[in-house]
């Protein structure tokens, strides 16, 4: 039976999403996987209980949800922590993305027979991390100053953030190749970085406009909360038209918003950063419910066994490049693992672009989608979960920061 009204799905996305969320925590699992498993039940292709005009916008509400997430983790970067995480943040934001992007491409190539061009769309559609997954365990572990002496929440925090950048700029790359389209390969590569930095510029220029009419004018903090959602949100989209012109890592620029306006008026990134806490709870069961709907398990059951296989090595790569971006940091074996762990998931960017190939007529763009899909459904749970479980155990409280 399908439903068309709009407001009944989102009741539905709404109840269902939390009694799972809560069922799935009281058996200790990661609420999120509930979340994931109802998306998959009520949706398309489950029992198609989500009307057709919230899937039509399904990959806007997705943004919208990345973008509350970002804003978080931009609230919960202070600069001194920055400062004594920052080589290794950098070193973690783009090493294990490439060598698990480049190690799926190979695999891919010689398991499936994949062109290389295809092989690439895959290995770095594959590649991109899930901040929707990570971030919140991030911020939770900070908030209650756990592993926070040695920085390793906010390594994970700001590193996968930009992991994703990283991911989709080089997917990008081969679809460009694929389409016909001359790419002059030194100058996309020095563009990664111009990338960021325009990025970076222009979440700047935002939040300086911000905090002078936050100190200027007497808005409310709900207000001033929702001005800032929809500032970033311009960002993105600004970021999407320009992409073709100047390329702009916008999803790095709704980060600074938060971060700048925190460091410039502490007492009020504090207050807002709690508002967007809130908004999360909603924005939560949204993203990760419409992200099950968007999984076609039928597709992904034929393709099941060589796409665990490309992904577990993928994955097994991952860990390796990790492990090389840690080298010379002060963190032990156990906070490596549980790094290791941290930056398994895959959800969002897997859900937003997995479609994208099939869409565009590649040919082998039925595989992509069938392994992107599997990647969610494999890494996302064990990722959560290993993270929640794993992190309780390796990561240590910061007695001094909770004496001070």
């Amino acid at each position: 039976m399908e439903f068309q009204y709009v407001a009944f799905s989102v009741a539905i996305i709404i109840l269902l999403g939390l009694l799972f969320s809560k069922l799935f925590k009281q058996i200790k699992l990661p609420g999120l996987l509930g979340m994931l498993i109802l998306g998959i039940i009520i949706g398309p292709y489950g029992l198609n209980l989500i009307d057709k005009a919230i899937l039509n916008i399904s990959g806007d509400l997705r943004a919208i949800a990345l973008i509350i997430i970002l804003l978080r983790a931009g609230f919960g970067i202070h600069m001194d922590s920055l400062r004594k995480v920052g080589m290794s943040a950098i070193k973690m934001s783009f090493i294990p993305d490439v060598v698990e992007g480049l190690t799926v491409m190979f695999v891919s190539h010689y398991l499936l027979g994949l062109p290389i061009v295809e092989a690439g769309m895959l290995g770095f559609i594959i590649a991109a991390v899930s901040p929707a997954v990570i971030v919140p365990q991030m911020l939770s572990f900070i908030k209650r100053r756990m592993g926070t002496s040695k920085g390793i929440p906010l390594i994970i925090l700001t590193g996968a953030s930009v992991d994703d950048v990283v991911s989709i700029t080089i997917f990008s790359i081969f679809l460009s190749i694929y389409g016909g389209q001359q790419v002059n390969y030194l100058m996309t590569v020095l563009s990664i970085p111009l990338q960021f930095i325009i990025g970076i510029l222009f979440g700047l220029i935002i939040a300086v406009i911000l905090i002078y009419l936050f100190k200027h004018f007497n808005i409310r903090n709900t207000e001033k909360t929702l001005i800032i959602l929809a500032s970033a949100i311009i960002l993105k989209n600004l970021g999407d038209v320009l992409s073709s012109i100047v390329p702009i890592a916008a999803l790095v620029g709704v980060m600074v918003i938060g971060f700048v306006i925190l460091q410039k008026m502490p007492e009020l990134g504090t207050q807002i950063s709690s508002k967007f806490d809130k908004i999360w709870v909603f924005a939560e069961i949204l993203l990760f419910v419409l992200v099950g709907a968007q999984v076609n398990i039928y597709l992904a059951a034929s393709f099941a066994v060589v796409g665990l296989t490309i992904i577990i090595v993928g994955l097994i790569a991952r860990s390796i490049g990790v492990y090389v971006s840690l080298v010379g940091s002060n963190l032990d074996l156990q906070e490596k693992i549980f790094c290791i762990m941290a930056y398994m998931p895959k959800a969002t960017v897997q859900a937003a672009i997995g479609a994208i190939p099939l869409s565009m007529g590649v040919a082998s763009g039925q595989e992509i989608l069938a392994i992107a899909v599997i990647a969610i459904l494999f890494t996302a749970p064990l990722g959560a979960f290993g993270v929640s479980v794993y992190g309780e155990k390796a990561l240590k409280v910061d007695e001094n920061a909770i004496k001070g």
